[in-house]
């Protein structure tokens, strides 16, 4: 069985409700939306190599995650973006071009020992993701400096994580 690596977009906030100490908790329902190398992404990116696209597909994931921490309520006091990377079945996705090149929804739920690290904003970031979350709508207006203030945040590598450090990595909220 073939399997496809696949990038969850989340929140600290998420991730601490998910309990990952917890085998049995789902860190992702079915049905989620995920970011994956797909033949639109590959037909959109025909120049790059796998480790492009993957990192093209994590970099959606990252948008989203951008999206779902200017959705929260309250708002997360120094806002990272979190991007689960997973492997599942390829069986457990289908794409869904009409939301994004790079989208696939989750046919299968995803649980921790699918999880093979997260990345998550450094905390000198914050303030540069705060930004980004306050341009989410001017940019969305089509505000080219809003847009900017976003597309700054691409200079800000997401952080790797192992799985066994998330406990360490809630810690220091």
């Amino acid at each position: 069985m073939c399997a496809v690596r696949v990038y969850v977009p989340a929140t600290l906030r998420q991730l601490a409700a998910r309990a990952p100490g917890d085998a049995a908790t789902p860190m992702a329902e079915a049905g989620s939306l995920a970011y994956a190398v797909t033949p639109a992404l590959r037909e959109w990116y025909r120049e790059g190599d796998i480790e492009e696209l993957e990192y093209a597909a994590m970099t959606h994931a990252a948008g989203a995650s951008l999206r779902m921490l200017a959705a929260l309520v309250p708002r997360e006091p120094a806002p990272r973006r979190v991007v689960l990377a997973a492997d599942v079945p390829d069986r457990g996705v289908r794409p869904e071009p009409d939301v994004d090149t790079a989208a696939v929804r989750l046919a299968v739920p995803l649980f921790v020992t699918d999880v093979a690290s997260l990345h998550v904003d450094d905390a000198a970031a914050a303030s540069f993701v705060e930004a980004a979350i306050a341009a989410l709508g001017p940019a969305a207006e089509g505000d080219d400096d809003a847009q900017f203030t976003i597309d700054e945040l691409g200079d800000h590598e997401l952080q790797w994580y192992g799985v066994q450090e998330i406990p360490a990595l809630l810690e220091d909220e």
